[in-house]
This record gives structure tokens, C-alpha cells and sequence, in this order.
């Protein structure tokens, strides 16, 4: 039952993360690119590629943010013994700063990604397994865990050996979400490729 908690924990704080990255397609590739059509020197490939916009980013990120302030609403209401995941501040307000962490960090990651893959000579709808999932969730757990180390303890290490087994849950857990969210963002076409 601990453990359960502890994934539950760790998936609770990181849903904003995961709302921004699905809520990011609801922009449908429109607005600037981030990179703003420049190629990297070192290879000439787009630096991000075509889906990335800064429409979409700020997008994700707000929406994502609203997911997550509701969700630090609806724990702030609940009784204290109620209370078995992390909340995200003290105060609805004190939990802008840490909520906006994830789900901008979340699209830095995506983008860190998009990056990578770039430089691998992927296009934007090729898949690449861990790079297309994992870097929007470590961004803005490494984020927390310097800005918001209470709560990162309090949701991913509570101690060494459960602390690493969460994250390798969480990561293990992103692969398939990641999957699921992009076959229905596919369904509803919102995306060009279903991964």
C-alpha cells in the first residue's frame, strides 16, 4: 500500500506536466516556430523542426497550468487526513511558481527532445522511443528538485531505495501515457502521426 501511495504521489504531481504536453497540440502547429526556421550550424538541420511554436509552448504550458492549479485547489480542500498526495503549496497562490515549473519545464523538455532528435536527422514525425517521452518529464523533475526540493522529496524521494524505485516506475509509466495521449490526440486530429 506504501508503494501504491508513492506512485500515486508521483503521477499526482507530475499530471501538469503531462496535461502541457498534450494541451500544446491544441495550438495545431500554428504561430512561429521556436526556432524560427534557423538550421544548427554544426549539421543544417532545423534546430527543433516544424512542430515546435511558440504558440504551442505557451499554450501547453498555461493550459497545463490551469489543470494544475486545479488540482492544488481540489487538494487544498480536502481534509488534512484525506490529504495522501503532495500539495503543491500552502496556498493556492504559493502553488503558481511550482505548477508553472512543470508544465514549462515539460515543454522545454519536449522541445530538448525535438532537439535531439533533430540532430539524429529525425523529422518532427518520426519516432524516436525515450527521447519523445522522457526528456518533457526529467526537465521538470531536475527543475523541482532545485527550485522546490520539498516537494520533489515529498513526491519522488521520500528515501534512496523507494525514491529510485518511483522514478523508474514514473519513467517506465511515461512510455506508455505518452503513447496514449498521442494515439488520442491522433484520433481527434490533432496530431499528424499517432506518436
Amino acid at each position: 500500500m506504501r508503494l501504491f501511495l508513492l506512485f500515486a504521489a508521483a503521477l499526482w504531481v507530475l499530471i501538469p506536466a503531462f496535461a502541457a504536453n498534450a494541451l500544446a497540440t491544441f495550438s495545431r502547429r500554428k504561430g512561429p516556430r521556436m526556432d524560427l526556421g534557423r538550421t544548427w550550424p554544426w549539421d543544417g538541420r532545423a534546430i527543433l523542426g516544424r512542430s515546435k511554436t511558440w504558440l504551442g509552448f505557451l499554450l501547453g504550458g498555461a493550459l497545463g497550468g490551469c489543470v494544475g492549479l486545479l488540482q492544488a485547489w481540489l487538494i487544498l480542500l480536502a481534509p488534512p487526513d484525506l490529504q495522501v498526495v503532495p500539495r503543491f503549496g500552502p496556498t493556492l497562490l504559493a502553488s503558481v511558481a511550482p505548477v508553472l515549473t512543470l508544465t514549462f519545464g515539460a515543454m522545454v523538455g519536449d522541445a530538448v527532445g525535438s532537439f535531439l532528435k533533430r540532430r539524429q536527422g529525425l523529422s518532427s514525425s518520426a519516432p524516436a522511443p525515450l527521447l519523445d517521452q522522457w526528456p518533457l518529464l526529467l526537465v521538470p523533475i531536475a527543475l523541482l528538485a532545485v527550485l522546490f526540493p520539498g516537494l520533489f522529496y515529498s513526491a519522488f524521494w521520500p528515501a534512496l531505495a523507494p525514491g529510485l524505485l518511483t522514478l523508474g516506475w514514473v519513467l517506465v509509466v511515461t512510455l506508455f501515457l505518452h503513447t496514449a495521449f498521442n494515439w488520442l490526440g491522433y484520433l481527434m486530429r490533432l496530431k499528424d502521426v499517432p506518436w
